[in-house]
């Protein structure tokens, strides 16, 4: 790549810049007041960080898109950071994984959900969260404080044709799929669940004993014994929050710590001076980045994928485009949000109380994974010893089959380096030259795949002077472990031999008694029960079969999709769509006259007419 001809053509605008590398992986995104101006100071002479060095070292490409603010730019580095996930750019943990409480307002009677992902629909979201197992006793406990469903049935039209469920019996639900609770109460409730979860306990708890009073004085004693019910539920989170400021605001607080291998970013929710909850969140890629880079990563990356912004953020320190950062977060939120960093008094207490909880969990972490990597250590040893291998097995390949009656049949492939997944390396395939439940063959097919295009990759590699590990299949394993017995693994040499791999070890793990077979030795070896290498090859054999079975069940979910709907002349997908969100499932549209199917959108008569007569 010419560079200075390069940076000729990019305008002095806003907007993104995108870095590549020569396989054409984004290697970095980041943003620009004047998009030639960044760009060019990558390559001045004085700017010469170990980050920059490396940067220009990998670079092979440079992608910009220009946009009409500062702003703009922003948002979309965030957007562009979260989907390609750089390798420079500071990230917080894997976000994807992080739980969210979504609430379906986009439904009629919402319902409350965790969920992994947000979605650009009409629901809200709260979150993210680090703690599955406190996100679940959320959820459990505003189930039980709101009688709010659960269930995946459609209420567009009530009542349904069925029974109450357990739910509405055990006064968990109001039992709207039965009119039971009309939708003005039913939203009520809803409205003091985001309430609940924005941690405005005290404002909820004064309107329900309201609420509660005026119902008892019209002797409404049900409904009065239901408000009691969840004022004493909201008086017990009240109480249990700590008072941590004088201030009547709402307020996050942030601090980091850590060092260069190492960063941490705790995070406290206050809301009206109590403290209503916290957060940790671990960051990589910090290297040599300054305070101010990582706390200004965390922030953007942070509140652009979080619906409630408060009306203050405390940092530890100033963090770079701080202005454009608050304009930002101001203009989401839609009102001033203000961006502090004291220095003294009661917010800066708060503060070193935010950075030692940072310090002593980022502290708790390192010693569970040095504790942990000593543990796969002893295990890695013994498992060369076991297996008479002639260095440690650092990198191990495992691959599954997963099919019913040989019925879209997968593959897995997944990788342990170290004794830990390295999960941006797994790989899944579908079989494609087998036909029935034929293991044997469809182990042959996927190791066969898998390094051949290994092979061709480091031929192409090396052409270019790139070194293999740069390639997605380049990298070969120390370990291939097949699940499996005796024949799996036999076709898994063959096909190693036949691809001049021999060199590469295999082993096989037959699942009934988890015994070890060996290439060219026809008695398993038998590894004692406490073995710490058992556990390993257990441990990755596992993990291969959950992502097949993941796989697997994913296609024939899709093939599911496929439903009798498909068969019927002129209904097509979106048409189909529209039927089964107006009815729910095919008894109902089956039951359906012609007027009512008429109604749904997207359908005229004829169309009605002919679902009617292909049920009829």
């Amino acid at each position: 790549m010419n560079i200075e001809e390069t940076l000729k053509t990019i305008p002095s605008r806003p907007g993104v810049y995108i870095f590549k590398d020569r396989q054409g992986k984004v290697i970095y995104v980041g943003k620009a007041k004047s998009l030639k101006n960044r760009v060019r100071s990558y390559f001045i002479s004085s700017n010469n960080s170990v980050k920059n060095e490396a940067i220009r070292n990998k670079l092979n490409d440079i992608e910009y898109i220009v946009t009409d603010t500062e702003v703009e730019a922003l948002i979309l580095e965030c957007n562009l950071i979260k989907r390609y996930r750089p390798r420079y750019n500071i990230l917080l943990k894997d976000d994807k994984n992080y739980p969210y409480i979504k609430i379906t307002t986009d439904e009629r009677f919402p319902r409350i959900l965790i969920v992994r992902k947000m979605k650009n629909d009409k629901a809200k979201y709260f979150g993210p969260y680090t703690d599955m197992g406190a996100v679940k006793d959320t959820v459990k406990l505003i189930r039980r404080i709101f009688p709010v469903r659960n269930c995946k049935k459609s209420l567009e039209k009530v009542p349904l044709q069925e029974r109450e469920c357990l739910n509405y019996h055990i006064k968990r639900c109001g039992g709207p799929c039965q009119g039971y609770i009309d939708e003005e109460r039913y939203n009520s409730h809803i409205k003091d669940v985001i309430m609940f979860l924005n941690g405005r306990y005290d404002v909820l708890g004064n309107r329900l004993v309201s609420e509660m009073e005026k119902a008892a004085e019209i002797q409404d004693f049900e409904r009065a014994a239901e408000l009691r019910d969840q004022v004493l539920a909201v008086q017990k989170m009240m109480e249990q929050q700590k008072i941590v400021s004088s201030e009547m605001i709402d307020q996050d607080v942030i601090g980091c710590a850590g060092d260069e291998s190492n960063m941490c970013a705790a995070l406290f929710f206050i809301r009206k001076g109590k403290l209503v909850g916290k957060e940790t969140f671990f960051l990589t890629g910090t290297g040599t980045h300054e305070l101010k880079d990582i706390l200004g990563s965390f922030v953007k990356q942070f509140y652009a994928s979080t619906t409630f912004i408060p009306r203050e953020i405390i940092l530890q320190d100033e963090m770079e485009d701080m202005e454009l950062i608050g304009e930002w977060l101001s203009e989401k939120k839609g009102s001033r949000v203000n961006i502090k960093t004291p220095r003294r008094g009661e917010k800066r207490k708060l503060l070193e109380m935010v950075i030692q909880n940072a310090r002593i969990n980022l502290e708790h972490r390192i010693s569970s994974i040095e504790k942990e990597r000593e543990k796969n250590n002893i295990a890695l040893e013994e498992l060369k010893n076991w297996l008479d291998l002639d260095d440690i097995p650092y990198r191990i390949e495992a691959f599954d089959i997963s099919n019913i009656q040989g019925h879209e049949p997968v593959a897995s492939m997944v990788v342990f380096e170290g004794g830990e997944p390295k999960n941006i390396d797994y790989r899944r395939f579908k079989i494609k030259t087998v036909s029935g439940p034929d293991d044997f063959a469809s182990i042959k097919e996927v190791v066969y795949r898998r390094f051949k295009r290994g092979l061709e990759e480091r031929t192409f590699l090396k052409e270019e002077g790139i070194n293999d590990k740069e390639g997605k299949f380049s990298t070969f394993p120390d370990l291939i472990l097949i699940d499996g017995g005796k024949g799996q693994l036999n076709a898994a040499e063959e096909t190693l031999k036949e691809l001049g791999l021999k060199y590469i070890p295999a082993i096989g793990i037959a699942k009934e008694f988890e015994h070890i077979f060996l290439p060219g030795k026809s008695d398993p070896l038998i590894l004692p029960s406490n073995s710490p290498a058992l556990h390993l090859i257990q441990r990755i054999r596992d993990e291969a079969h959950r992502f097949a079975v993941t796989f697997h069940r994913e296609l024939r979910g899709k093939r599911n999709l496929k439903s009798i709907l498909d068969e019927i002349p002129g209904i097509g997908k979106v048409r189909k769509k529209a039927l089964l969100k107006a009815f729910g499932s095919i008894k109902r549209i089956r039951e359906a006259s012609i007027e009512e199917l008429k109604k749904v959108k997207g359908m005229n008569k004829k169309t009605a007419e002919t679902v009617y007569e292909f049920f009829h």
